[in-house]
């Protein structure tokens, strides 16, 4: 019925390939864009807003610093370890949240670290091999594992003591040696026998290397000629030296504790 009412209607057509139909212009007849357009726009931006935001921020490091045995630091702590577990390190090492590590923005990497939490008096030892806090005001990240061991998880930061203990290469307890072998720094150890033929000290430094390890001698010049010192376990830990001592005890070798000042031994052997 209409088709006859109105003679001269069009049927409506699609239009041609490559032609836009009025209502699929990009811009309203005012000259604004059009609805599409800004919404295009917009998705376009959130895109680009959570590409930057899913990007790990940069941040410069400084360079690294030389650890040195007893050098002390005071500031706060913080842990991290989801999402960072099974993540690489700035070290290399694959974080395992679970190991006693933490990450620092200066001390070289293989340092061992003495932290004691000035809240309550716990303590733990720490090896770094990453790279951080990249937050103002805090001088050490620890492992999850680390922070459950002063009790830190719970608040999350706590105001902690730092102890360097062990420089790279070296295992807490372990002297670290200079050229000639000896320690560096003062430290405690045990002494099982003194000698005047430097033999006899060979054989008892070779003996209690195959059974306790970590044996050396230490020359040293007294009035009465030279004497070789075979000693175990020199550290800067007197508790670690007391307990070997007591474990040689109980193995019946006669031994007992000393402190080895520095430059008292000629050389170490």
């Amino acid at each position: 019925m209409l088709r006859h009412a109105y003679p001269h209607a069009e049927e409506p057509t699609l239009p041609k390939r490559g032609i836009v139909s009025q209502h699929r212009r990009t811009k309203t007849r005012d000259g604004a864009p059009s609805r599409r357009t800004t919404l295009l726009i917009l998705a376009l931006l959130l895109l680009i807003l959570g590409a930057t935001c899913g990007r790990k921020p940069k941040y410069r490091v400084p360079p690294p610093i030389p650890a040195v045995l007893g050098a002390k630091e005071t500031g706060q702590a913080s842990w991290y370890g989801d999402p960072y577990h099974g993540r690489r390190t700035s070290s290399g090492e694959i974080y395992d949240m679970d190991q006693m590590t933490a990450a620092h923005l200066r001390l070289p990497f293989g340092t061992w670290v003495r932290v004691t939490n000035l809240q309550n008096g716990l303590r733990t030892d720490v090896r770094i091999n990453d790279r951080g806090p990249f937050v103002k005001n805090r001088i050490i990240d620890l492992s999850r594992e680390a922070a459950r061991r002063i009790e830190m998880i719970g608040p999350g930061t706590a105001r902690v003591r730092l102890e360097v203990i062990a420089l790279p290469g070296t295992q807490p307890g372990q002297p670290h040696r200079t050229e000639s072998g000896c320690n560096e720094n003062p430290a405690y150890g045990v002494q099982v026998g003194s000698f005047r033929v430097r033999e006899n000290a060979e054989r008892l430094r070779d003996k209690m290397n195959a059974a306790y390890r970590n044996a050396r001698i230490l020359r040293k010049k007294t009035p009465n000629g030279r004497r070789y010192t075979v000693l175990l376990g020199a550290g800067a830990d007197s508790n670690a030296a007391m307990r070997l001592m007591k474990r040689l005890k109980r193995d019946h070798i006669d031994a007992f504790m000393v402190y080895v000042s520095q430059g008292e031994f000629l050389d170490c052997l």
